[in-house]
């Protein structure tokens, strides 16, 4: 399998780091000059190209790691092209891109692949299979959190919602898929939103209740509020036979945590961790290698990707007009 990588940033560097430990080969990276591209390339035994239209006769496979707002041309691109995509989360900006990028691939006969890398953590994979396996009853209410500082990238269009959706898609959206693989379809979300004194620019704390079709809730928190390098996450699922609990990291001292923005250290752009030998970020690649060269289906379809977005679109929606938004039962795209 053939490979090339859109976009040359942090995450494009993330998926050529996972990509080394499947057997699939990396062919070329495409980005803008003066970025990392050229050393991204040199260091994977792969091309630099500006230009997608450059390689892709000589790809199987299109891995779009570049901002949201780009996510929906390279799709459409690589499947006129007759390309198998790999979409990073979340899958567009808006519910109607999703569904033009599934139609897009389905017409061509290619198949579209979202990571929703969540999915592939072992604490929270593990969750989900022991609610699976019934072994708290059915899911009747779940505590999502995800906290963590704001991206810090020079040209910072994470900050820029009509480039990344804002904090609540862009963030909250690994929850929001985590919820529904859980608990099932979402059919109403409540959303509250608050700005702190750092951020003028766009929303960076926010609440959002999601009631499943099944009756189940979940409680989803998101936060670009706290100074680097703070990334905390935690997962709750309650059901009438028991309690699945996880904190991550967990401390056993007091910490202390001070905002610096100048002079900061530590990653530009969070990034969670695992455990595990294998990076999820790894085993979530080797799942979609195996799907695309087996034909099977993938772990994380863009039907999945779809309906995030659809949530996550409205809890932006709930947040701005202080009112509960009704989900209505998405058509699958012809």
């Amino acid at each position: 399998m053939r490979v090339a990588i859109i976009g040359t940033g942090f995450m494009g560097g993330v998926h050529a780091e996972a990509w080394s430990h499947t057997p699939a080969r990396l062919i070329a990276f495409v980005g803008k000059p003066g970025a990392q591209g050229e050393a991204l390339a040199g260091k994977y035994g792969a091309r630099f190209v500006t230009d997608l239209d450059a390689v892709l006769a000589d790809v199987d496979v299109v891995d779009i790691c570049t901002p949201t707002d780009m996510h929906a041309e390279f799709t459409l691109r690589a499947a006129a092209a007759g390309r198998h995509v790999i979409c990073e989360k979340p899958l567009a900006l808006t519910v109607a891109e999703c569904q033009k990028m599934i139609r897009a691939c389905r017409a061509a006969g290619v198949r579209l692949l979202v990571a929703q890398v969540l999915r592939f953590f072992p604490e929270y994979k593990l969750a989900r299979m022991l609610v699976a396996r019934g072994e708290i009853g059915p899911p009747a209410v779940l505590r999502l959190s995800r906290a963590t500082f704001r991206p810090r990238k020079a040209d910072n269009w994470f900050v820029d919602a009509n480039r990344s959706g804002g904090m609540i898609l862009d963030l909250m959206v690994h929850d929001f898929d985590y919820a529904r693989w859980v608990a099932g379809d979402v059919v109403r979300v409540f959303a509250k939103a608050a700005r702190t004194s750092a951020a003028p620019d766009g929303i960076d704390h926010a609440l959002a209740i999601l009631t499943h079709r099944s009756g189940a809730l979940s409680h989803v928190e998101g936060s670009w509020a706290f100074p680097p390098p703070v990334f905390r996450t935690h997962l709750e699922i309650a059901g009438a036979s028991g309690l699945i609990e996880f904190d991550g990291p967990a401390t056993t001292a007091v910490e202390v945590h001070l905002r610096d923005e100048e002079g900061a250290a530590g990653s530009e752009v969070p990034l969670p961790t695992s455990p595990l030998l294998e990076s999820p970020f790894a085993a979530q690649l080797r799942a979609f290698h195996d799907a695309l060269v087996q034909g099977s289906e993938p772990p994380v379809s863009a039907e999945d990707g779809l309906a995030a977005v659809q949530i996550a679109r409205a809890a932006i929606e709930s947040a701005q007009r202080g009112v509960p938004v009704e989900i209505a039962p998405l058509h699958q795209p012809q």
